[in-house]
């Protein structure tokens, strides 16, 4: 009886050593999943705030650019109705979702704007000030597409290990979900057609 009750204790250490090391490597693998997504949500954030840099470069020239073409361009007040509204929204926007959208409604008006121009007003388009401010917005817009394929590259190696097992396991228990992309607006490269003969047009 002895010898079966130490056998038994014996049994129920062992047991316990192993679940304690079990334990103990659970805890270590969260710590380590948690640190590693952590330092992964920080380059998303990095990456982010370098998108929020630029779109806020070109949010800042367009004004410039409107100031200095209203002038000649009294009818195309929807075209400059549409930037304000676009911008309106930007500036109101708090989540990432909510700038990439404004950002997508401002990147439309503005390039209305542009191709108005260039099509429809060649001595707006020869004036040296409004072609430095059409010039910085074109490297604006490039800076933009740069920093947004970055962002991209970041989410998507964040996303892949929220996802992959055992990883979205304890990323669910950690309260940590994917990020939003950054997807390029395709009707923002093919900015709307504006019908100059419309006399109703900004009244």
């Amino acid at each position: 009886m002895e010898a079966n009750n130490g056998s038994k204790k014996h049994t129920s250490r062992n047991l316990l050593i192993i679940i304690g090391i079990v334990v103990v490597a659970l805890i270590a693998m969260g710590i380590g999943t948690y640190n590693s997504l952590a330092k992964q949500s920080q380059t998303v954030d990095a990456a982010w705030s370098q998108v929020e840099n630029v779109m806020q470069r070109r949010y800042d020239l367009v004004p410039n650019l409107v100031n200095s073409v209203k002038g000649s361009m009294k009818q195309e007040q929807k075209v400059f109705g549409d930037i304000a509204d676009a911008r309106k929204s930007y500036g109101n926007a708090k989540t990432a979702k909510e700038k990439i959208d404004a950002n997508a409604q401002l990147d439309q008006s503005v390039g209305t704007l542009v191709n108005v121009i260039q099509e429809n007003y060649p001595e707006l388009k020869s004036n040296n000030n409004v072609q430095t401010l059409m010039t910085q917005l074109e490297g604006t817009e490039n800076r933009i597409a740069v920093e947004r394929k970055r962002y991209n590259e970041a989410v998507q190696s964040y996303n892949q290990n929220v996802v992959s097992f055992p990883k979205n396991i304890l990323a669910n228990m950690m309260g940590l979900g994917q990020k939003t992309y950054f997807k390029a607006d395709t009707n923002a490269q093919k900015a709307p057609t504006v019908n100059f003969d419309d006399t109703t047009n900004g009244k």
